[in-house]
């Protein structure tokens, strides 16, 4: 028993920088049978900046593809910082599977686009919502 729970707390240390659990959900049919859906897991509100973080990724449930986080075999996605009042992201990682989750520590001096187009538009309005009760890390 004291080497299973050695072996988990090595997993969640070795792991700790992408989202340890997954939790899915479809935001927004992009057609084609593509979806993209947010780790409601990984979502939680910067500290420093006050934006809402949040993973999402690609699917095409046809073809067999994610939704994943990086390191997956399926995983391909983006990680965005969103300001759900000025309704603008600064896009903080993309990842897939040959390209593993890197998020710049400088992120924040980055400028925010317009969180414009329907996919966007519907990330932001399936997570913002549910900021306010989103852990502060």
């Amino acid at each position: 028993m004291r080497r299973a729970f050695a072996l988990a707390t090595l997993a969640a240390v070795a792991f700790g920088g992408a989202a340890a659990a997954e939790t899915w959900t479809k935001f927004v049919d992009a057609g084609n049978g593509t979806e993209w859906s947010y780790d409601a897991d990984y979502t939680y509100k910067d500290r420093q900046s006050g934006r809402l973080v949040v993973m999402q990724a690609i699917s095409k449930p046809a073809s067999k593809l994610g939704p994943s986080g990086p390191g997956k075999p399926d995983g391909v996605g983006y990680v965005y910082a969103l300001d759900c009042k000025a309704k603008n992201l600064i896009s903080l990682a993309q990842y897939t599977p040959s390209k593993p989750l890197k998020i710049a520590a400088d992120w924040r001096k980055a400028s925010p686009k317009k969180a414009a187009g329907p996919e966007n538009e519907a990330l932001l309005a399936a997570v913002c919502p549910h900021a306010e009760r989103a852990p502060v890390k």
